[in-house]
């Protein structure tokens, strides 16, 4: 413990010398807004900001937006704490979409939804897979996770994004038939500060920093139950949980493959473009991000693969939708840039239209095709 404080001692005297110049409104914002980066309460929080105008017996009509006129699949979530999966669009104009009723019921007219990529409270059941419900033993208390049988010694452990509610490890769930038809037996796990997961000594999120410790400890888990290699797979901070480990871990000699969704590779322009978002100005993030250090000991210049690799830089699946307005996709463009230098085998797949984590809804087939091809050489039913 004691090793952190000269670095938090800097990290102070960068924020004084930040403070003299920004001023009192200045220190005000970005404590506030160092606050927000390291909360445990806002992820996976839903926006019900669209509106349904009608439904017919096989389509559901909604508000013209980019978000209800985006291709592919998603769920239309409302308060009631229902929900629907509509498809393709089958018209759309300036004022009304009209997309296909895959299941469900439509809410009421004049009902307000979000438009989204999981469905909440979801488990493998939900797409046919049988699993078990286990804890695993971290070095802050038992963490829940889900065990989806199979074969071989190579496991596939999920690692979801930055969702603090129940429903975290359903992020998983667009990965899974593919991993089984696999054959990989499967964890999707969950880390600190996830609902019915230990809390954190200091109660703040550490955006990966500490969180690998975490999947280290499900390895462990995998490895008493006879694991000897692993695939990992990580979706938005969950893909920085997936670097800091293969940065710090005894274990990540042992990991073959990785997939990464919407990967936060670049925590400051990610907490840039937060900032413009809710109206912050950008020229405060060096403030939040320098109190995100003094608080809670994590460093974003550290953070960022591109200029820091990891020690294990294993073949690794990076996927991105063109149009992620919460991690930009420019961080992942550069690093599959920069893989030659790095001699780090990485395949680069962009999909157009995509939101944040969005890749899967909208065209399952090519994801799931590109993850099947990519762990194929991984799976038991591989010729070795």
């Amino acid at each position: 413990m004691s090793r952190r404080f000269p670095k938090k001692r800097t990290a102070l005297v960068a924020v004084s010398a930040i403070v003299g110049s920004a001023g009192a409104l200045g220190f005000g914002v970005g404590w506030y807004y160092s606050g927000e980066i390291l909360s445990t309460s806002d992820g996976g929080q839903v926006s019900y900001d669209q509106m349904v105008l009608g439904s017919t017996a096989d389509t559901v009509i909604l508000a013209a937006s980019e978000a209800t006129a985006r291709p592919g699949t998603f769920n239309l979530l409302w308060k009631a704490g229902s929900h629907a999966e509509v498809g393709a669009v089958v018209r759309n104009d300036s004022e009304r979409v009209e997309r296909t009723l895959l299941s469900g019921t439509p809410p009421p007219d004049g009902t307000e939804v979000a438009v989204a990529n999981r469905v909440p409270t979801a488990d493998p059941a939900t797409i046919g897979l049988t699993f078990e419900e286990v804890q695993i033993p971290t070095e802050l208390g038992e963490a829940p996770a889900w065990y989806v049988p199979g074969r071989g010694d190579t496991w596939a452990i999920e690692v979801h994004g930055r969702i603090h509610t129940p429903d975290a490890r359903s992020e998983g769930l667009r990965a899974m038939t593919t991993l089984h038809r696999l054959g990989l037996p499967i964890l999707d796990i969950t880390y600190r500060n996830d609902y019915n997961a230990p809390a954190s000594p200091d109660g703040f999120s550490h955006l990966g920093e500490s969180e690998w410790r975490d999947l280290e400890a499900a390895m462990e888990f995998a490895r008493v139950r006879g694991a000897r290699a692993f695939v990992l797979i990580g979706w938005s901070m969950g893909g920085m949980v997936v670097t800091q480990l293969l940065t710090n871990s005894k274990l990540a000699d042992s990991v073959v493959a990785v997939a990464l969704d919407s990967p936060a590779l670049d925590l400051h322009a990610a907490v840039n473009l937060e900032a413009a978002r809710r109206g912050v100005p950008t020229f405060l993030s060096p403030l939040a991000e320098a109190f995100v250090d003094a608080r809670a000991g994590v460093d974003f210049s550290k953070m960022k693969p591109i200029d820091h690799p990891p020690r294990v830089r294993p073949p690794t699946l990076l996927i991105h939708g063109d149009k992620d307005s919460v991690v930009p996709v420019e961080g992942s463009r550069a690093l599959a840039g920069a893989a030659g230098r790095l001699n780090w085998p990485i395949q680069y797949e962009e999909f157009a239209d995509a939101e944040h984590t969005g890749s899967w809804n909208v065209d399952q087939s090519r994801y799931e095709r590109l993850l099947s091809t990519f762990l194929a050489d991984f799976g038991p039913f591989a010729s070795r």
